[in-house]
């Protein structure tokens, strides 16, 4: 089985490509794209790949544009650190619909819808049955209906339970083990979640994940420096009694969902 990946971010091409292997080594990768221009040329010039690894937001644009300029014939899955194109990539040739970061057992899901619809589609043309596209895609539209994020958290303040909306919420973060956040008023909770259960429950349009230890809003940011390591050194509003840094591996990510 070959594969293409189309993606962007070199450090995102590693990973993938080294779950890909992990996962099933029997995997040939035969190329890999950045751009839509890339991903274009490529298919004209090459036979098409049993499967797509395709990231949604390209340097140069939206990899829908891919599928109006070339005929894509391979099986896609979509890889994305957003939620919101779902129901887009149901209506090309995806299967399936991975967040980043990519979870092992996600891709084992997926690779194994992949190899379910592959042996039912040689089955077919054996028989001469075509496949029931309407209803592959009535199942995965049903396996992605939208996720129900916390809209408030119940917290205590002395004897008092009070509950706070999400909305209200400056950032989460760790602290001596423990789990705390700051409303923008500058009010600190103690919150019985850890980071990633956290990181689950909230809505990712809303808040982002910089490094292990710390969520935050779009409001939160005050201001973004360049940090050595090819990271970014954030001022947070309320002010952040630690360094507020911006993983390598996410800033592309960071940036993009700060630009949204």
């Amino acid at each position: 089985m070959n594969v293409l990946i189309v993606e962007d971010e070199d450090l995102a091409v590693r990973k993938l490509r080294k779950l890909v292997q992990e996962v099933d080594p029997t995997l040939d990768i035969a190329g890999v794209t950045a751009s839509i221009e890339d991903t274009v040329d490529w298919m004209n010039q090459h036979p098409a790949p049993d499967l797509i690894f395709m990231d949604i937001e390209l340097a140069d644009g939206q990899s829908f544009e891919i599928f109006e300029r070339v005929d894509v014939r391979s099986t896609v899955i979509f890889t994305t650190s957003y939620d919101e194109y779902a129901l887009q990539a149901f209506k090309v040739n995806s299967i399936d619909y991975l967040l980043k970061p990519i979870q092992r057992e996600d891709l084992q899901r997926s690779l194994k819808k992949f190899y379910d619809l592959h042996g039912r589609n040689q089955a077919q043309e054996a028989t001469n049955q075509p496949l029931n596209l309407d209803k592959l895609l009535r199942e995965l539209q049903l396996q992605q209906q939208p996720k129900e994020y916390r809209k408030r958290f119940l917290v205590r303040q002395g004897q008092r339970l009070l509950s706070i909306e999400t909305g209200d919420i400056s950032y989460f973060y760790t602290d001596e083990r423990f789990s705390f956040f700051r409303t923008h008023n500058n009010q600190k909770f103690l919150v019985d979640y850890t980071l990633d259960e956290l990181a689950d429950a909230l809505d990712p349009a809303q808040f982002f994940r910089i490094n292990r230890g710390l969520i935050l809003t779009h409001r939160a940011v005050e201001q973004m420096q360049p940090y050595f390591g090819n990271r970014l050194a954030l001022t947070l509003r309320p002010a952040f009694e630690k360094e507020a840094i911006v993983s390598r591996e996410k800033v592309s990510d960071f940036k993009k969902w700060m630009g949204k």
